[in-house]
């Protein structure tokens, strides 16, 4: 059945490649050029959050739920767009929402605005990734997806990659779609919580003209239960080589 399929496989004739598949992928980095011709990436620092801090808290007051759901929404484009400003904006959300209400705008706006260029990407080059991938590369893709919920949640919880370079390579290796959101909106709660803890003190680092310590995810305390968590994550893999073996 196997050799029937394969030649199969053979006789079928490729498909051409279609150029309007690169259109999402063409969106984005227009996005992306954009933002940065027009300057915006300068609202992405902290001198920025320190300068219009009185103003962003007004309008806060003044829109509650609003203000939640714009921040979600230009944290998803932000992501998205693979801008990077995410630090600052968790920050922000910590400023103006307080730790729990910060950790979850920001976790579900970067989990759809990840979603986003995941899709992305699988549209425009999982097919092509996949005919132009070697051995090596394709066993890499089936140890990958065999295991795909518990590497992402490392990727997630451990900062060893940016965060769009994880967006990306899950789609191209063909992750489920579902997989992909598990592991991301569950993998970045713990990071997020750090950062949005930092950002709600930062109405004490204003008045001390001081500025935010972001090395502090990297502090043992808070890394080695992160590590933990990854480590966790793996046991299901471990477990599965063992019984191989």
């Amino acid at each position: 059945m196997d050799v029937i399929q394969e030649k199969s496989e053979k006789q079928s004739p490729a498909k051409p490649f279609n150029p309007l598949r690169l259109l999402p992928l063409a969106l984005i980095a227009a996005g992306f050029v954009a933002f940065f011709s027009f300057g915006l990436n300068d609202y992405l620092s902290f001198d920025a959050l320190r300068e219009h801090r009185q103003a962003l808290l007004d309008w806060r007051d003044a829109n509650q739920v609003a203000a939640m759901a714009v921040f979600i929404g230009v944290y998803a484009v932000v992501v998205a767009l693979s801008i990077p400003g995410g630090v600052w904006m968790t920050l922000a959300g910590g400023f103006l929402f307080g730790v729990s209400q910060a950790t979850l705008c920001v976790v579900i706006g970067a989990t759809l605005g990840a979603i986003g260029l995941f899709l992305a990407a699988r549209y425009a080059c999982a097919d092509y990734f996949h005919k132009k991938a070697g051995p090596a590369v394709r066993k890499m893709e089936d140890g990958f997806r065999e295991n795909a919920l518990s590497y992402l949640l490392v990727l997630r919880l451990v900062p060893l990659f940016p965060f769009w370079l994880v967006n990306l390579v899950p789609a191209l290796l063909g992750v489920p779609l579902r997989t992909f959101i598990i592991g991301t909106f569950f993998g970045i709660i713990p990071g997020t919580a750090v950062y949005a803890s930092v950002g709600n003190g930062l109405g004490a680092i204003f008045e001390a003209g001081g500025t935010p310590d972001l090395g502090i995810i990297f502090n043992p305390e808070i890394l080695l239960p992160i590590a933990g968590l990854a480590l966790l994550s793996l046991i299901p893999v471990i477990y599965k080589k063992y019984k191989k073996s």
